[in-house]
């Protein structure tokens, strides 16, 4: 995913932004086409890499100190549900 800053000088685009944070906005174009804008509040975005080596990437996602620490963090909370209660839970037995 791409990010593109928006400048203060750019009133319209700002405009839109604005009235997203308070409400998800569909633009459509004059060809019918749509795109979603919406707000992500605490949203966390991590490099990855781009290389077709994928034992490469996967050794350079484990270097990634912020992303794990966001994993850890998220794997510490809520409770965890085994895969046994899960298929119980679905009648999978």
């Amino acid at each position: 995913m791409k990010v593109i800053t928006i400048p203060v000088e750019e009133q319209v685009l700002n405009e839109l932004l604005k009235q997203a944070q308070e409400d998800n906005v569909i633009l459509e174009t004059a060809d019918g086409q749509r795109f979603a804008l919406i707000a992500l509040e605490n949203w966390q975005g991590f490099e990855v890499g781009e290389g077709d080596d994928f034992e490469r990437e996967v050794e350079l996602t484990g270097q990634n100190e912020a992303l794990m620490k966001f994993l850890a963090e998220r794997r510490s909370e809520g409770k965890r549900i085994s895969l046994k209660e899960v298929k119980e839970q679905l009648d999978l037995d």
